[in-house]
Protein backbone atom coordinates (compact mmCIF):
# COMPACT_ATOMS: atom_id res chain seq x y z
CA UNK A 1 0.00 0.00 0.00
CA UNK A 2 1.60 3.06 -1.12
CA UNK A 3 1.76 6.24 1.51
CA UNK A 4 -0.77 9.16 1.96
CA UNK A 5 1.93 11.11 0.07
CA UNK A 6 1.85 9.20 -2.87
CA UNK A 7 -2.04 9.14 -3.25
CA UNK A 8 -3.60 10.21 -6.35
CA UNK A 9 -6.84 10.61 -6.80
CA UNK A 10 -9.25 7.72 -7.15
CA UNK A 11 -13.01 6.65 -8.54
CA UNK A 12 -15.86 6.49 -6.03
CA UNK A 13 -15.32 2.70 -5.18
CA UNK A 14 -11.54 2.98 -5.17
CA UNK A 15 -12.00 5.46 -2.48
CA UNK A 16 -14.81 3.47 -0.36
CA UNK A 17 -13.15 0.52 -0.44
CA UNK A 18 -9.75 2.85 1.28
CA UNK A 19 -11.68 4.12 3.74
CA UNK A 20 -13.31 0.71 4.32
CA UNK A 21 -10.07 -1.16 4.87
CA UNK A 22 -6.72 -2.27 3.18
CA UNK A 23 -6.71 -1.93 -0.29
CA UNK A 24 -4.66 -1.86 -3.81
CA UNK A 25 -4.68 2.36 -4.62
CA UNK A 26 -5.08 2.87 -8.21
CA UNK A 27 -1.86 4.64 -9.89
CA UNK A 28 -4.10 6.99 -11.97
CA UNK A 29 -7.09 9.31 -11.62
CA UNK A 30 -10.36 8.25 -12.74
CA UNK A 31 -11.98 10.93 -15.67
CA UNK A 32 -13.97 11.24 -18.36
CA UNK A 33 -17.31 9.06 -18.16
CA UNK A 34 -16.18 7.30 -15.65
CA UNK A 35 -16.87 7.67 -11.66
CA UNK A 36 -16.12 11.56 -10.48
CA UNK A 37 -12.47 11.85 -9.00
CA UNK A 38 -12.25 11.39 -5.45
CA UNK A 39 -9.17 11.53 -3.48
CA UNK A 40 -9.03 8.61 -0.51
CA UNK A 41 -7.41 10.75 1.86
CA UNK A 42 -10.49 13.35 2.01
CA UNK A 43 -12.96 10.91 1.91
CA UNK A 44 -11.38 8.86 4.70
CA UNK A 45 -11.00 12.35 6.56
CA UNK A 46 -14.55 13.15 6.57
CA UNK A 47 -15.86 9.78 7.06
CA UNK A 48 -13.60 10.04 10.44
CA UNK A 49 -14.57 13.52 10.77
CA UNK A 50 -14.49 14.66 14.57
CA UNK A 51 -17.12 17.57 14.07
CA UNK A 52 -18.62 20.54 12.60
CA UNK A 53 -18.71 23.93 14.02
CA UNK A 54 -20.42 27.24 13.05
CA UNK A 55 -18.28 30.36 14.75
CA UNK A 56 -21.75 31.70 15.96
CA UNK A 57 -22.41 28.86 17.98
CA UNK A 58 -19.46 27.17 19.88
CA UNK A 59 -16.38 26.36 18.67
CA UNK A 60 -15.44 24.15 21.26
CA UNK A 61 -19.11 21.89 21.15
CA UNK A 62 -19.11 20.56 18.00
CA UNK A 63 -21.97 19.00 16.01
CA UNK A 64 -22.11 16.40 14.13
CA UNK A 65 -21.12 14.91 10.36
CA UNK A 66 -21.72 11.99 8.76
CA UNK A 67 -20.46 10.84 5.51
CA UNK A 68 -22.30 8.16 3.56
CA UNK A 69 -21.94 5.90 0.28
CA UNK A 70 -24.97 4.60 -1.63
CA UNK A 71 -24.00 3.18 -4.92
CA UNK A 72 -20.77 5.03 -5.65
CA UNK A 73 -21.96 8.40 -4.22
CA UNK A 74 -21.09 10.14 -1.20
CA UNK A 75 -23.37 12.13 0.93
CA UNK A 76 -22.86 14.54 3.37
CA UNK A 77 -24.90 15.64 6.26
CA UNK A 78 -24.34 17.49 9.44
CA UNK A 79 -25.09 19.87 11.84
CA UNK A 80 -24.76 21.99 15.24
CA UNK A 81 -26.97 23.15 17.90
CA UNK A 82 -26.49 25.70 20.43
CA UNK A 83 -26.30 24.57 23.89
CA UNK A 84 -29.67 26.41 24.52
CA UNK A 85 -31.11 25.31 21.39
CA UNK A 86 -31.39 28.54 19.60
CA UNK A 87 -29.21 28.36 16.70
CA UNK A 88 -28.71 25.44 14.59
CA UNK A 89 -26.18 25.15 11.73
CA UNK A 90 -27.51 22.37 9.33
CA UNK A 91 -26.12 20.81 6.24
CA UNK A 92 -27.36 17.68 3.81
CA UNK A 93 -26.22 17.18 0.10
CA UNK A 94 -23.51 15.06 -2.14
CA UNK A 95 -20.27 15.70 -2.41
CA UNK A 96 -19.39 15.54 -5.83
CA UNK A 97 -15.92 15.57 -6.16
CA UNK A 98 -12.53 15.93 -3.76
CA UNK A 99 -8.80 16.54 -4.29
CA UNK A 100 -6.48 16.31 -0.64
CA UNK A 101 -6.88 19.35 0.27
CA UNK A 102 -10.05 19.92 -0.81
CA UNK A 103 -14.54 19.13 -1.34
CA UNK A 104 -16.74 19.91 -3.59
CA UNK A 105 -20.31 19.87 -1.70
CA UNK A 106 -23.73 20.21 -3.70
CA UNK A 107 -26.77 20.72 -1.59
CA UNK A 108 -28.59 22.69 1.56
CA UNK A 109 -27.10 24.77 4.04
CA UNK A 110 -28.88 26.32 6.12
CA UNK A 111 -27.92 28.59 8.99
CA UNK A 112 -31.51 29.79 11.73
CA UNK A 113 -31.27 32.47 14.66
CA UNK A 114 -27.98 32.95 15.08
CA UNK A 115 -25.89 35.25 15.56
CA UNK A 116 -29.24 36.71 16.61
CA UNK A 117 -32.81 35.29 16.84
CA UNK A 118 -35.22 35.53 13.24
CA UNK A 119 -31.58 35.37 11.28
CA UNK A 120 -32.05 32.03 8.58
CA UNK A 121 -29.34 31.63 5.62
CA UNK A 122 -30.52 29.19 3.56
CA UNK A 123 -29.41 27.78 -0.32
CA UNK A 124 -28.84 24.72 -2.02
CA UNK A 125 -25.90 24.61 -4.34
CA UNK A 126 -22.56 24.25 -4.49
CA UNK A 127 -19.90 24.79 -2.00
CA UNK A 128 -16.42 24.58 -2.02
CA UNK A 129 -14.78 23.55 1.28
CA UNK A 130 -11.06 23.52 1.81
CA UNK A 131 -7.74 23.02 4.29
CA UNK A 132 -5.90 26.73 3.90
CA UNK A 133 -2.86 27.12 6.03
CA UNK A 134 -2.07 23.54 7.22
CA UNK A 135 -5.16 23.33 9.44
CA UNK A 136 -7.36 20.44 10.72
CA UNK A 137 -10.44 21.22 8.95
CA UNK A 138 -12.05 22.16 6.03
CA UNK A 139 -13.50 25.40 5.79
CA UNK A 140 -16.71 26.75 3.77
CA UNK A 141 -14.62 29.18 1.25
CA UNK A 142 -17.59 31.38 0.63
CA UNK A 143 -18.12 33.37 3.77
CA UNK A 144 -20.45 36.12 3.35
CA UNK A 145 -23.07 34.31 1.10
CA UNK A 146 -26.22 35.31 2.68
CA UNK A 147 -26.08 38.83 4.34
CA UNK A 148 -23.27 40.33 4.68
CA UNK A 149 -22.50 38.73 8.03
CA UNK A 150 -18.83 36.15 7.78
CA UNK A 151 -20.16 32.56 8.73
CA UNK A 152 -17.22 30.23 8.80
CA UNK A 153 -18.28 26.05 9.04
CA UNK A 154 -15.47 23.94 9.66
CA UNK A 155 -15.80 20.17 9.24
CA UNK A 156 -12.68 19.06 11.44
CA UNK A 157 -10.46 16.07 11.14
Amino acid sequence: MQSWTGLKLLSGAAALALCSGPAALADEPVRGDEAPAHSAKTLLRLKQNSGITLQWIDWDRRGQAALREQNGTFYLSGGQIASDGAGTLWLDGEVVSSGDDHFIFEGLIRIANTPGNGRICQDTKRWRFAITQNRKYYRLREFEWCDGLTDYIDIYF
